[in-house]
Order: C-alpha cells, then structure tokens, then sequence
C-alpha cells in the first residue's frame, strides 16, 4: 500500500482527485492515505486462502466485484487507473479494461506479481519498482523506482555517522512474513560481538508477538539496550539513526533504505514467490549498498563476523551508505505520477 499512498499524495499535489479502490482487507492498511483520497471497497478473494467452499465461491465474489467496480466507473469515468498488484486490484483492472480506459501497473519486486503478470499485456504502460524487473516476452518496463511515503522522503540523504566510539544504532526489520529467523539469529550475533562494541549497541529490533519477550529478556540478560516491537511507528527516524540496517529484502524496504542512504544486510525470504526478493536484493549487492545473506547461510556466527567486520570499519560503512544512498529514487513518485499524466493526456489527444 505504500507506493499506492505515495501516488496518491503526490496525483493530489499535482490537482488530481483519486480514488482508492481495494477490499475489506486492503483498505485496513489504507489509514496512512490523505483523507481527500475516497475509499471504494469492493469485492475480491485469493483462490489461496480458506477452505473448499471459499475457494468455490472466488469467482462469484470477483465478478461481483468487477460488475460493482465497471458500474461505478461509468458514473464516474476516471482517466487512468494503476493497479500495484495482488487480487484487490483485479475488480479496477478488469473494469478498466472492458471499458477501455487508460490504465497501467506497478509493480514492486524484481519478478511480477501472478494479478500483474496477468494484466502486463493488458495495460498501456509496466512501471517496475525494482530494475531490471523479470517480464513477459514481448512486455517493455519502464524504470521508475519504488515510490516512498512522506515521512521516508522527509529523512532523504540524512547525514550517516559512521560507527565509531559511540553508541551503535543498529535496526532489525523483518515485516509481516518470516520474521521469526531474525529473532533467532540476530541477538545472539549481537551478542556474540567484542564487548567494546556491544555496550554500545542500541537495537531497534521488529518481532513476532510471541517473540518480543524472549527477545527482550535476552537482550537485558546480555547487558545490551534493546527495543523490541511487533512494529516501529518511526522507522524512517531510526533508519536514519542506524549505523546499520539488517532486513529482508522487501521491494519497500529497499526503497526506504537507498532514500535514507543506510548500509545494510539483507535476508531474502526463502519462500517468498519466485524468490523475488533475492532479485529485489541483487542491484543494491551490485551497487556496494548491501550484503546479501541468504537464509541456508545465515546464522549467529556467520552474522556476527559480518557485522563486526562492518562495524569496526567506518570507511567501509560509509562507502555502503554513499553506495545507498546513489541507488536510490527519491523522486519515484514523480516519475510515477508523470506516467499516469502522461497516459492520461495521450488518451485524451487520441480521441481529440
């Protein structure tokens, strides 16, 4: 949902009116979205989720989306319509589609998504979050970044201060999915470091409800100052704090971290789907902003001689914030936004 807010704040900027149309589930993670963007909630379902009758009943709740989502789209005819993926976009997309208006896809990680990868040859423009992004043959992408919200934007370039012989700001970021290995790895690779280092470690650390104690109450048995949280409110600031960022390789993630200009390790979730997170995590590699650990590697040991080698090398670290920071697209939502004019103003010069 970021990259759609961030599209959203920005079409505002630019005078546009906008419309989010998403179902019951998506629209519980739309309370960032300016209160000027309209909320339609529509029908949708994943044939992945539920048991046989709910996956029976998939295509009657899509069509029925759809057959809502193409009646309020001829009352009210929009000039472009962007999909950002998963099946909350399939009532706008198809709707669009039969009705033949502009319309295009975003899309975050490095390999598109199944809703995307179904609608590719059907719209009029591919935005890729992540470059290059794995596509269709016969289907062009258009580079423009991930878009990020505000509060990212609003710490873009922050000064980096190199570790050194103070305090140690490290954040740990699993998101929703596979945060569990973090919350086994990460504090006893902490906590494995020289203790000149570790009595300046100041973890900002994400964690499964029912990890966050354990977590907590070893980190206060090492002696190292530690929060612990199921999620962080101010994750741009301690971005920004941090000598050192270790996360998955979430498409948004990547965003964040290259706007702020922070080094990072990154831990690809195994199982995510065509393991497009190892692609999102290939171009910061490439770039020096990151390393790369994959999860069969990836143990308190292993984590701790990385670290420790980061952490007692300020040259380097900053190298990698540079590194970052260069890869970066602050102005992603700009360059989104100019496809959606842009789409919009020759469909309209089309029919002129």
């Amino acid at each position: 949902m970021f990259p759609a807010q961030a599209l959203a704040e920005t079409m505002l900027a630019r005078g546009w009116r906008v419309s989010l149309s998403t179902d019951a589930r998506g629209a519980r993670y739309a309370g960032g979205f300016p209160k000027e963007v309209a909320r339609e909630v529509v029908a949708s379902a994943t044939p992945a989720r539920g048991g046989a009758v709910a996956k029976v009943a998939v295509p009657f709740r899509v069509g029925g989306g759809i057959a809502a989502t193409v009646s309020r789209m001829m009352r009210d005819r929009p000039d472009a319509v962007v999909g950002f993926g998963g099946y909350p976009s399939i009532p706008a997309l198809t709707a669009a589609t039969l009705l033949r208006l502009p319309r295009m896809i975003h899309e975050q990680n490095g390999v598109l998504g199944r809703v995307n990868k179904v609608f590719a040859r059907r719209v009029d423009a591919v935005a890729c979050g992540t470059w290059p992004t794995r596509l269709p043959d016969g289907v062009e992408g258009v580079d423009v970044g991930n878009p990020v919200r505000q509060a990212v934007l609003d710490m873009a370039g922050a000064g980096y201060v190199p570790p050194g012989e103070v305090a140690l700001h490290v954040l740990v970021i699993g998101g929703s999915q596979g945060a569990r290995i973090l919350s086994d790895v990460v504090p006893p690779a902490l906590a494995a470091l020289p203790h000149g280092m570790k009595v300046r470690l100041r973890v900002s650390q994400q964690a499964r409800q029912e990890d966050v104690e354990r977590v907590t109450s070893f980190y206060r048995d090492q002696g190292i100052q530690a929060e612990v949280h199921t999620f962080f409110e101010d994750v741009p600031e301690r971005m920004a704090r941090a000598q050192v960022v270790i996360a998955r390789a979430g498409a948004s993630t990547i965003a964040d971290l290259t706007v702020i200009g922070r080094p990072a390790i990154l831990i690809p979730y195994a199982a995510a789907a065509e393991d497009h997170q190892t692609a999102n995590a290939r171009g910061l590699e490439q770039a020096g902003g990151a390393e790369v650990m994959p999860e069969a590697g990836f143990a308190a040991g292993a984590l701790a001689t990385r670290l420790g080698a980061l952490l007692s090398d300020p040259g380097r670290a900053s190298a990698m914030a540079r590194a970052s920071l260069a890869y970066g697209k602050p102005d992603a939502a700009e360059r989104l936004a100019e496809l959606v004019d842009n789409l919009s103003r020759n469909q309209k010069e089309g029919r002129a």
